[in-house]
């Protein structure tokens, strides 16, 4: 019995050892899965963080304002493409101070009144160059948990186009009102004139008539032209398309023509091919023709010829023309004479009445059929106004 009695010791101290190797396994194991967890729980949240990050960026990169943050030292940190595009940023800016990277001192100014402030918003910058740029800049400081300066936030709305409707607008009704004004004054004058004893003279009093007469007229038309062209440029005016024989349309048109025509001296041609139609509105495109013809009769040469042709395209369009062989436009001018209001004579078209809408309004129409029109001139050899048009299939 004494005998076993080592074997005995031997083998429970076996065991034990077994039991502390099981255990110490166990144990390393349970710290490799750990740390598994651990590495996993750490890949989860970069993971997530890298996602956010990335969403982050691309709300940024989306944004159609500029966006540009600053650390707490004043460097920037961020700046996106649309930023890039309004100061027009040849490189990458992160690194450098706002100074560096947009090198205009009103921009510093707003960031440290931001700093002192808080916030500083509605500021408005004009850009430097030649496109006359002009952004709102809003600028916030952001803070930490212990409510430390952590860096600044600025971003810029461009307000150009806002800024060129404004001025536009401006445009418009100074020139109405002018527009308004002289046929106005014009009529109280003669009327005045009239009540003071001018009515007493029978021929007096017919002619100063007569003449207020014309200055009403004028008046109704600058009225009529101007709510042609506001449902025009609204979209308002619904048209009504249809297979339109061109060049009888154009014959209407000089027959309505043709005594303002003889006053001049003027011939109107119509050499538009026969059979040459067009999809269009019919009184709008009656429209267009009369006002291109009564420009070309009134601005034309004195006794000279008015031209009305047309032809098709190849690609399946038609092409029409009003041509004068007048002094021309200037170069400087063909661009701008379908704008409201613009004059190449200023004087010339006072004399002649006209209300300074009537190229506006052929434009408005013909780009509402879905064509094109432009001018070509050479000084002293006339000019010539073209417009394209959809034209009738099998025609």
């Amino acid at each position: 019995m004494l005998s076993l009695l080592p074997w005995l010791c031997a083998l429970a101290g076996a065991g034990i050892a077994w039991a502390l190797r099981s255990r110490l396994m166990a144990e390393r194991r349970a710290l490799a899965a750990a740390r598994r967890d651990l590495e996993e729980l750490r890949h989860s949240r970069r993971t997530r963080l890298a996602d956010e990050q990335t969403k982050q960026q691309a709300v940024f990169n989306s944004m159609v304002e500029g966006l540009l943050i600053l650390d707490e030292h004043g460097r920037v940190q961020f700046a996106n493409p649309t930023l890039g595009q309004l100061f027009q940023l040849p490189r990458d800016v992160r690194g450098l101070t706002l100074l560096e990277a947009l090198r205009l001192h009103e921009l510093q100014e707003v960031a440290t009144r931001a700093v002192a402030e808080g916030r500083v918003t509605g500021f408005e910058l004009h850009l430097p160059g030649a496109n006359g740029r002009v952004v709102q800049v809003n600028a916030a400081s952001v803070h930490d948990a212990e409510k430390t300066h952590a860096g600044t936030i600025l971003v810029f709305h461009d307000l150009t186009r806002i800024k060129q409707l404004e001025s536009v607008r401006k445009e418009f009704v100074a020139n109405v009102s002018h527009e308004l004004r002289t046929p106005l004054a014009l009529i109280k004058g003669y009327v005045e004139t009239l009540l003071d004893g001018a009515k007493d003279d029978p021929a007096v009093a017919t002619r100063f008539l007569q003449t207020i007469e014309k200055h009403t007229d004028r008046l109704t038309f600058l009225i009529d032209d101007l709510l042609s062209i506001s449902l025009l440029e609204s979209g308002s005016i619904a048209l009504n398309l249809q297979p339109v024989d061109l060049r009888e349309l154009a014959g209407q048109v000089a027959g309505e023509l043709e005594a303002r025509a003889l006053e001049r001296g003027v011939r109107l041609a119509n050499e538009i091919p026969e059979g040459l139609r067009v999809n269009a509105d019919s009184d709008r495109l009656q429209q267009v023709l009369f006002n291109l013809a009564d420009n070309a009769i009134k601005y034309g040469r004195q006794g000279g010829l008015v031209r009305l042709g047309g032809r098709r395209l190849e690609e399946g369009g038609i092409e029409g023309w009003v041509s004068d062989d007048g002094p021309g436009i200037p170069p400087d001018a063909l661009e701008r004479v379908f704008e409201r209001f613009y004059r190449v004579d200023r004087a010339r078209s006072r004399d002649q009445g006209g209300t300074g809408l009537g190229l506006s309004i052929v434009k408005h129409i013909i780009q509402s059929h879905g064509g094109e029109v432009r001018a070509e001139s050479t000084p002293g050899s006339g000019a010539t106004f073209f417009y394209t048009l959809t034209g009738v299939p099998g025609t």
